[in-house]
């Protein structure tokens, strides 16, 4: 029993790696990561656009495409290979959840095209990528989340928030008075009808002084 054991775990991690084998994974990878770059800069909404994640992003496929053909034809060498990884540490903070998302999508299509399964790594990145890129547009035609100011005279206070009456969904975050009566408010509002709109209708009342919208993209900036 121990023997047919130990000839089945080397069977595992028979056979040398060629050139043309870590190319093929290499190109593969190397692909599905452009396809996931693509992904990622038509669906990018945040506040500064890094240019090296997509590098990192294809580079990650590509390295970790190398690490699992060289491992899976070595038994001795992957377990080396796994001792070594368990050392190392990564300090840098991704402040974006979305772009570790896309970094282990990388990592999945690297780890596809390292073990060979090309066919299934291609299909699994394109659904993928497919699927995320349907439900990214389905929630961008939804109601967008801003950010209203509004400044006037304790006088207009009426006719503000009966003008606000309009906007279906929204929650007062602050409201300041100073020693002149000035009221400012600030409302967390979803809108999807035209924001000119409201804005105009605000600014004619009378007492109004200023009327500042800001979009609001999500908790960590604007």
């Amino acid at each position: 029993m121990i023997d047919t054991i130990k000839e089945f775990l080397l069977n595992q991690f028979a056979g040398p790696v060629t050139i043309s084998m870590i190319v093929t994974s290499l190109l593969v990878a190397f692909v599905m990561s452009l396809f996931i770059v693509f992904i990622y800069r038509k669906t990018f909404s945040g506040i500064v656009y890094n240019r090296t994640m997509p590098l990192t992003i294809m580079l990650l496929a590509m390295v970790v495409a190398m690490i699992i053909r060289t491992i899976n034809s070595n038994l001795s060498l992957s377990l080396g290979m796994v001792g070594a990884l368990s050392i190392v540490r990564f300090r840098t903070a991704v402040k974006e959840p979305l772009d570790t998302s896309f970094m282990f999508w990388a990592i999945t299509s690297g780890i596809m095209a390292g073990a060979g399964l090309y066919v299934t790594g291609i299909v699994g990145t394109l659904l993928l990528g497919v699927v995320y890129y349907v439900s990214y547009m389905v929630n961008t035609k939804a109601k967008s989340q801003y950010l209203l100011v509004v400044m006037y005279n304790a006088a207009a206070e009426a006719q503000v928030n009966e003008a606000l009456k309009a906007v279906g969904k929204k929650q007062l975050k602050s409201k300041t008075i100073n020693n002149l009566n000035v009221c400012e408010q600030t409302y967390e509002i979803e809108f999807s009808k035209d924001t000119n709109a409201l804005m105009t209708q605000l600014q004619h009342i009378e007492g109004v002084k200023t009327v500042n919208l800001v979009s609001f993209n999500n908790e960590t900036g604007m």
